[in-house]
């Protein structure tokens, strides 16, 4: 028969959750998310809305909570059964880790956030999420 292992103590392998900033940081990083969704987003992926019979984007919009910044396409369905119905799908996020260090996390089709940057300034991951293929909205 074999002996049971003892109970040890250890280390948590998860990473540090965000850290939440003052209210004045966290709507400047709130501001600067929105402007960045106005003037980059929104003119390179979603020109113009285009009414399919399957599930189609109609808009680009952002979410701030728990120390996060989300970034999010509304889709409106286009099937028989359910249309005119609308829903959320993130695609990329931003989590604030201390002052002015940020992570950036890439929204698998599976649903997990995969780790794809970490300890960059705010200008620094605006410009990743412009310049960096797999963070592009789909």
């Amino acid at each position: 028969m074999a002996r049971k292992q003892p109970k040890v103590w250890r280390l948590s392998s998860r990473s540090p959750g965000p850290a939440r900033p003052d209210a004045l940081e966290q709507q400047a990083i709130v501001s600067a998310c929105e402007n960045f969704i106005r003037d980059v987003l929104k003119p390179r992926f979603l020109r113009e809305i285009r009414p399919t019979q399957w599930n189609y984007v109609i808009d680009i919009h952002g979410a701030w909570g728990a120390g996060r910044y989300r970034f999010m396409q509304r889709y409106r369905s286009g099937f028989e059964e359910n249309r005119g119905e609308e829903f959320d799908a993130p695609f990329a996020r931003i989590d604030h880790m201390g002052p002015d260090r940020f992570n950036i996390y890439w929204m698998r089709h599976t649903g997990r956030w995969l780790p794809l940057h970490s300890g960059v300034t705010l200008a620094e991951a605006l410009h990743i999420l412009e310049t960096d293929e797999v963070l592009y909205p789909i």
